[in-house]
């Protein structure tokens, strides 16, 4: 196979069932709408069957928190030869293969099987999410006898004994249904249907298929509503089928029924090949726009364009009142909701090459003010204070316990109380969307509001210390969760000056440019001299704390007077270090789970201090950083490119790519690292070509390519045009 045709594929050959969870996250299908797991057809044991779709939260009696409601398998197939069901754990496996086309977005198997009774049949599986019609999902199904088979039992269903969730409770795990009120329709012996309400948050899901290919009749299942058809089969004759499915919400449409019957019906008339061939061209014209081309090392290759279909499928094209969740739309992990994670790892990319789904992605923020600064008020303090953790509401998710050890006991989840960076984290994702896009609009109407009353906020939370004559923050936990409620993280407080600048330089273009709204934005944030000069007093004294004898950043108040751990000892490993170390002895460690200090060194960079001082913190931070975050590789990528290290970019950035391609950390099957995958493009375009914004406004690349790359080469938009950068090595 050629290098560019096996970059652009994910194969699975021989089926392992070691590997089933890891594979149905990787091998997920898409369309920004909805996501898929690529659990089989026909099922199999102890599967993680998931279809999600944005915005379809629900709160279940016995969660603690809200989570993605998973909708019927919608591409669910019961088989059965001469009364024996196809399943992959029965029978003999004599060939399998499966491949994800990620330049197209299409998800293949083809698997020969002999039934216990001796029958060898071949199978072949197509399906895919229409890129071009975000309520059009399509799958070809091919069956070929190599023996004489009397009776082929083939029901096409959507399997609703997989639209379950776990829900955290206080003594455990348990699986609930979401829905409530379902209805099933057999239009016509060749349609079924089905219709559901979530119970709590009341949004209706409906989906509706149309089969052809085969003389199909209406199962009229109570529970699994599809449309069967039998056949007799002689040797090396085939029957091929195909389901055409229209799937939309409440959130679409009040008019769900015609709206489904509409859509279904433009979806038969073009037929599955057009269908195939307009989706294939919508990934086309996005892969123009999102492809970075790398010569000379087909892994990074692979994987960059692995990290970039994985933010492609989860990103809304078309909806700006959702966002992307930390595990996508892949899987169960994190239950659908939103971190940071989308403004500082995956919303980036989006700015560079698709503007428009990065503005939906910050309009969710803008949408969800009122949660924000409902939040802040609880909290005590003004302006508006993003939630930890958000869904549909933009009020804050997080849970406050973990769940039970084994030991019975449950350690208390703080960030949602205190891992307040995110405000400011937000803030940045504006800012940087509005510098690269000159999408003034957007700025005026949302984006400084967003800017200033977030820093409305600050304004209020920051702490003056009259002894030492500076503001502190208490009770804060970084981007480094392994320390919680510490005192003065570096990140924040420095993210919160950087902030406060910018915040004045919100007001300021507004003063020059469209005055009636920056007296109306101070009007409606009370924004006060008395504000504006706190502001401007917490920029001059905000305390940012270093460690003299290192001469370097400290990363909070007493961080080196922790206990000095030798992560050598550790390696390698997969299960994290404060399961090895514990919660308390984690905590009492300078054992750091992700970039911190580093964190902010790829975001601010030479604000922060010449390339010796950067380089000093390096080397302080780097061997006491354990990543136990996705979060992390990704970003001591870029810093490092950055900072010259091109051999310590690239083993970091190789590390990165292993989290789902490999599974490295063994926990894939919860769903996709969305923030990892976002971090690796980035790592590519601004740490590796070096890609940034320059004084005089426009842009510049400053490149530090390893040495056995031939060419990079990428492109963005910068203020509406497309730019186009090769790089040589």
């Amino acid at each position: 196979m050629r290098p560019e045709i096996r970059t652009w594929k994910l194969t699975e050959k021989p089926f392992n069932p070691t590997h089933l969870f890891h594979s149905e996250t990787i091998f997920t299908i898409g369309n920004g709408y909805l996501g898929s797991r690529a659990t089989f057809e026909e099922g199999y044991p102890d599967e993680i069957a998931a279809t999600l779709l944005h915005g379809i939260f629900n709160h279940h009696e016995q969660d603690l928190v809200p989570d993605l409601a998973n909708v019927p398998a919608w591409f669910a197939v019961q088989i059965t030869v001469d009364g024996e069901p196809f399943r992959l754990n029965e029978g003999r496996i004599l060939g399998y293969v499966r491949e994800l086309d990620m330049k197209n977005g299409i998800l293949s198997r083809q698997v020969l099987w002999q039934s216990p009774g001796g029958k060898i049949l071949r199978f072949t599986f197509e399906r895919f999410a229409s890129m071009a019609d975000q309520h059009i999902l399509a799958q070809q199904i091919e069956i070929t006898a190599l023996d004489e088979v009397q009776v082929l039992d083939c029901v096409l269903d959507f399997n609703t004994e997989t639209a379950l969730n776990i829900a955290y409770t206080a003594e455990g795990p348990v699986l609930v249904s979401h829905w409530k009120n379902a209805s099933i329709t057999y239009p016509a012996p060749d349609q079924s249907g089905w219709q559901g309400e979530t119970t709590q948050s009341g949004y209706r899901v409906g989906i509706l298929q149309q089969v052809s290919g085969a003389d199909f009749r209406a199962t009229e299942s109570s529970n699994r509503p599809g449309n069967r058809f039998q056949v007799s089969l002689k040797p090396e004759q085939r029957v091929t089928v195909t389901r055409l499915v229209g799937i939309a919400t409440s959130r679409d449409t009040k008019a769900l029924s015609p709206f489904l019957e509409e859509k279904l019906g433009q979806a038969v008339e073009k037929g599955y090949n057009t269908l195939k061939t307009e989706h294939c061209a919508a990934w086309a014209a996005i892969w123009e726009d999102m492809d970075i081309l790398i010569e000379g090392d087909e892994y990074v290759q692979k994987a960059a364009r692995f990290a970039a279909y994985q933010l492609i499928i989860a990103a809304p094209q078309k909806d700006e009142r959702v966002s992307i969740g930390a595990k996508t739309l892949s899987g169960p992990g994190y239950k659908g909701h939103v971190f940071w994670d989308t403004e500082l790892f995956m919303l980036p990319p989006f700015t560079l090459t698709q503007p428009g789904i990065a503005r939906n992605l910050l309009m969710y923020r803008y949408h969800n003010l009122p949660g924000a600064r409902k939040k802040a008020k609880d909290e005590g303090f003004l302006g508006a204070m993003y939630p930890w953790e958000s869904t549909d509401t933009g009020e804050e998710t997080t849970p406050k316990w973990t769940l039970p050890d084994k030991h019975g006991n449950r350690i208390r989840i703080w960030t949602g109380d205190h891992e307040q960076h995110i405000s400011s984290d937000i803030a940045y994702a504006v800012w940087q969307y509005w510098k690269w896009t000159g999408d003034n609009e957007f700025f005026v109407k949302h984006g400084a509001e967003m800017i200033l009353d977030t820093a409305v906020f600050w304004y209020s939370r920051v702490e003056w210390n009259a002894k030492k004559q500076r503001y502190e923050l208490s009770e804060q936990i970084g981007p480094d969760e392994y320390h919680e409620n510490i005192n003065n993280p570096v990140y924040t407080n420095r993210m919160v000056v950087w902030h406060l600048q910018h915040a004045f330089k919100t007001l300021n273009w507004l003063r020059t440019n469209l005055p009636e709204k920056a007296q109306a934005l101070q009007s409606t944030l009370h924004i006060t001299d008395e504000v504006q000069a706190k502001w401007q007093d917490i920029i001059a004294k905000m305390y940012i704390p270093r460690y003299e004898p290192l001469n370097v950043y400290e990363q909070f108040d007493g961080f080196f007077d922790k206990d000095e751990v030798n992560l050598a000892l550790y390696t390698p490993r997969v299960t994290a270090m404060d399961v090895i170390l514990g919660h308390q002895r984690t905590n009492a460690s300078q054992v750091i789970k992700q970039a911190d200090v580093v964190m902010m060194i790829a975001l601010l960079g030479d604000e922060l201090g010449d390339h010796e001082e950067l380089m000093r913190n390096w080397r302080v931070y780097v061997p006491r950083t354990a990543h136990g975050s996705s979060l992390s590789q990704a970003m001591h990528a870029w810093a490092a490119a950055r900072l010259g290290l091109v051999e310590e970019a690239y083993e970091h950035w190789v590390d990165a790519a292993g989290i789902d391609l490999e599974d490295t950390k063994g926990n894939v099957r919860d769903g996709i690292h969305g923030a990892a995958n976002g971090g690796l493009y980035q790592a590519l375009i601004f740490g590796f070509a070096g890609l940034q914004l320059d004084e005089k406004g426009g842009w510049k690349v400053d490149p530090r390519l390893p040495a056995w790359w031939k060419s990079m080469t990428f492109s963005f938009y910068y203020r509406g045009e497309k730019q186009t950068v090769t790089l040589k090595s």
